[in-house]
């Protein structure tokens, strides 16, 4: 063994206290530090010729690259719909990280947990136990995933098996959508179906969700044609919903694969007055949660629920590897999702869910939502803001009240203006073709105090910009 990997060995107790030591002071300053901070003038490492140990990568880590780390994981941080980690979801990752499960290994106790986590999750969104469901990376995975078994169940209606004849062997496959999210589209060109696959429905007037009546005649006029409806429950500028349960009821009718991205919005389920939202889900054929956001666990965790394991298991399985088991006789989730290797992503959502159960998720859905709610009102109020439309969850869709000439630059400096002030972070989007401002609130350490920091920091930077604001 290398001297210094052995030395690290004996020195191992004292090296995870230092790691130990920066994550509690990261996390005791994590609402002082600013949240969108960025890093200019990066010159890149090279890779050292001699080992120096773990000691001098925690120095070279501390002295160059800390200060320039960002609070994203804070209270203020409303971009990318990311939650933050709860204090139990970050212990299940230290453990996970320490004990390095296979967790395709179905003899070994992440195999178990991992069973076990999934069925909360089953009971936390209300959906039957007849649901399989798999943890994989993120959203985008679960939506090609979801989609893929979709290909596979189309093909297997009309006596095709497309995870061995290959695609060509059905031919062209539309994807059906109003207002899908980019990862829903990025799926298809993995997926072969191609981005120009997509056939996008109209809208209702005002909204971003699909108009159930253009969905049914566009249905009934292609017959034949192999269709995956990928419906949205929470679109990602106004968390607008599709009539779902309008949409199961057309597969009365028509022959089609149903798949909800639900990615962040499947959390309306913990809402007493949202639960209507994904009224018809649990007749979907298959559903994305995002494990990352709304459930705050680190970053790189999601799930996707089929009802359909069968066509799951022909598209993702494992033929001809004898040391991973007959995938016909032996259940393992390494046959159900795109990864053979899996990080253990099913004990830090096996940690949170144990340590806060329905109720802790359901305060934090529905004290998120009353945040949301309160900034809508603030920006509603103020007539140097427009918000472009209701608050229907946790996202606050809004823009500058300037000319139509002067707004995407006016955004833009408001936006650099909010980031380099540090005390929030808000993402750049369009708005039925207007330029606009996106916050998303889904973590679990936001108070009514942050909302209110927030929103005199909005008004400050506002004031601030040139006078056609």
């Amino acid at each position: 063994m290398n001297d210094r990997i052995h030395q690290d060995l004996q020195e191992t107790s004292q090296l995870l206290a230092a790691a130990k030591d920066f994550s509690e002071q990261f996390l005791a300053t994590i609402e002082a530090i600013p949240v969108g901070r960025g890093m200019q003038g990066f010159e890149r490492l090279s890779l050292p010729e001699q080992a120096h140990g773990a000691s001098y990568a925690m120095h070279r880590f501390e002295t160059l690259y800390a200060p320039y780390v960002n609070s994203s994981a804070g209270p203020r941080y409303w971009g990318f719909v990311t939650g933050g980690t709860t204090p139990a979801a970050l212990m299940g990752d230290w453990l996970t990280a320490a004990m390095d499960l296979n967790a395709a290994d179905r003899t070994a106790v992440s195999f178990h947990m991992e069973e076990e986590a999934l069925h909360m999750l089953r009971q936390l969104f209300g959906l039957p136990e007849g649901y399989l469901g798999c943890f994989v990376s993120g959203a985008t995975m679960s939506n090609f995933s979801g989609l893929a078994t979709g290909r596979q169940w189309l093909g297997m209606q009309r006596g095709i098996n497309i995870g061995e004849e290959g695609l060509h062997a059905l031919g062209v496959i539309k994807v059906v959508s109003a207002t899908p999210h980019s990862s829903v589209v990025k799926s298809m060109s993995m997926m072969g179906l191609g981005r120009n696959a997509l056939v996008r429905i109209p809208t209702l007037p005002g909204r971003e969700a699909i108009d159930v009546l253009q969905l049914e005649q566009y249905l009934a006029a292609h017959p034949e044609e192999p269709v995956i409806v990928s419906a949205s429950a929470g679109t990602v500028n106004t968390v607008d919903f599709d009539d779902i349960a309008a949409i199961v009821k057309l597969k009365e009718r028509y022959v089609f694969w149903l798949h909800v991205d639900a990615a962040f919005g499947g959390f309306a389920a913990l809402s007493d007055t949202h639960r209507h939202l994904v009224a018809g889900w649990e007749q979907a054929d298959s559903i994305t949660i995002d494990a990352h956001k709304w459930l705050n666990v680190p970053y790189d965790s999601a799930m996707l629920f089929t009802r359909h394991p069968e066509m799951q298991l022909e598209v993702f399985k494992n033929a001809g590897a004898a040391y991973l088991g007959d995938p016909a006789k032996q259940f393992n989730y390494t046959n159900y999702g795109p990864e053979n290797s899996r990080r253990f992503r099913a004990l830090p959502a096996w940690f949170s869910l144990q340590a806060y159960g329905r109720e802790g998720y359901r305060e934090l859905v529905t004290r998120n939502i009353r945040h949301a709610q309160l900034l809508g009102q603030h920006v509603a109020s103020d007539d140097r803001f427009r918000l472009l439309a209701p608050v229907h969850m946790c996202v606050v869709c809004f823009t500058l009240h300037v000319a139509e000439e002067e707004l995407g630059a006016a955004v833009a400096a408001y936006l650099q203006a909010l980031q380099d002030g540090g005390v929030v972070y808000m993402t750049a989007t369009y708005y039925a073709g207007v330029p606009a401002i996106r916050a998303a609130l889904v973590n679990w350490r936001t108070t009514d105090e942050d909302v209110a920091i927030v929103w005199e920091e909005m008004q400050q930077q506002v004031e601030m910009l040139p006078a056609r604001v």
